[in-house]
């Protein structure tokens, strides 16, 4: 019997992205890159490059080092002329973008090369100055745009007034093999315990895995720990803090006010997020603005734990309530004691059922071979129409 082609043999597909450092919209790329590899294709990533690099190469894709972070006409037309000459060199096949100046750029070599356009829709972009919303227009001009969330199609289907025909949601993915609580060894946790200076008496941790930034949440949580009836918890924040520091002096001034300093932690950056998981008793995601997906609320169910997340973006479509976790209004430190105190009286029985159904729904539907072959299944879509 003849072997079928691969999914994607013989196509070639251009990423367009600013830069390539270490956030979302990097991660995504990257697995894309692995998605096409895997499935025969052919994969060109464009960007300013960065500290992902490495990774997308051995990924199996070409690197093309433009511009693209910068928002200036001139440079977006530079970067779409240059852009053209990849596409017709390199013989591409669908070009897909991933953020707005990378995407004008893009989108314009596209167009003049008449080559098939797509974008992921990442974020949910701020249109509170006048141009914004033409600006960010072009994230819906593709033949069909991503949208990583229920919450993020239902935004730009509100603001542009595309139709369901043209969206196609892929929710983000965790890797469930990474993400694994069965291959986390006790010396990862200690290590990580000790780093944070823990007490080594059995304490409840409660961790925010997040950038430090205020609309993150952290001064709620801080809050709230103030309100437990639990006075053992210890607050974890985890993640890095852009600034000169002024936000984390500011958490730990509210920590002081409210007499639990001693129980709070900034940590930084965390570059062992599965022990991190494994370490916490509890994972919050109380964030002030909706969230578009929220990465670290499937990473953290992958690995079995509850989450406590704010009900709004797109938690309630990650979160089942009270089966896999809970959620809680935004901006609501006394229900967010609440659920907390909840979580921490749970017997290890209890806690075990909630991590079980947890994961197990992450791998029915937030798994990253899903998103990955999601994806595919867009680009066979989009190339089995007339170009």
């Amino acid at each position: 019997m003849q072997d079928h082609p691969a999914p994607l043999h013989g196509v070639t597909i251009l990423q367009v992205l600013p830069s390539l450092g270490t956030g979302g919209v990097e991660r995504g790329t990257l697995e894309i890159t692995e998605a096409i590899t895997r499935a025969g294709g052919r994969a060109l990533v464009a960007s300013e490059g960065g500290a992902l690099s490495a990774q997308i190469r051995r990924a199996g894709a070409k690197l093309i080092t433009l511009p693209l972070s910068s928002k200036n006409p001139f440079t977006i037309r530079k970067n779409a002329k240059a852009l053209a000459t990849v596409i017709l060199a390199e013989r591409v096949n669908i070009v897909h973008a991933r953020s707005r100046a990378p995407a004008w750029a893009a989108f314009l070599a596209a167009k003049r090369t008449k080559t098939r356009f797509l974008t992921t829709y990442h974020g949910v972009y701020s249109e509170s100055l006048p141009f914004k919303h033409a600006y960010n227009a072009v994230m819906t001009k593709g033949a069909l745009t991503i949208a990583i969330s229920r919450h993020v199609a239902e935004t730009i289907q509100t603001r542009y007034k595309i139709p369901d025909s043209k969206i196609r949601v892929i929710h983000r993915g965790a890797d469930l093999a990474l993400f694994d609580p069965a291959v986390v060894g006790g010396e990862r946790i200690a290590n990580l315990a000790d780093r944070w200076r823990l007490p080594p008496e059995p304490h409840p941790v409660i961790l925010l895995p997040a950038r430090l930034t205020r609309w993150k949440g952290a001064e709620i949580l801080i809050r709230a720990l103030a309100r437990l009836e639990n006075r053992a918890a210890y607050v974890v924040l985890a993640g890095p803090e852009q600034g000169a520091g002024a936000f984390s002096r500011s958490l730990i001034t509210l920590a002081d006010r409210l007499n639990v300093a001693d129980r709070l932690r900034l940590v930084g950056n965390c570059d062992d997020m599965p022990a991190a998981y494994v370490l916490a008793d509890v994972v919050v995601a109380p964030s002030l603005a909706p969230e578009p997906f929220g990465r670290t609320v499937v990473e953290a169910q992958a690995m079995g734990r509850i989450v406590i997340a704010a009900s709004h973006g797109g938690a309630p479509e990650t979160i089942e309530h009270g089966i896999t976790g809970f959620l809680v209004p935004p901006n609501d430190a006394p229900h967010l004691a609440d659920a907390l105190d909840y979580v921490l009286k749970l017997s290890p029985a209890e806690r075990a059922g909630f991590g079980a159904r947890a994961r197990a729904s992450v791998a029915a539907h937030f798994s990253k071979e899903t998103m990955q072959n999601a994806t595919v299944a867009v680009y066979r879509e989009l190339l089995g129409r007339e170009g």
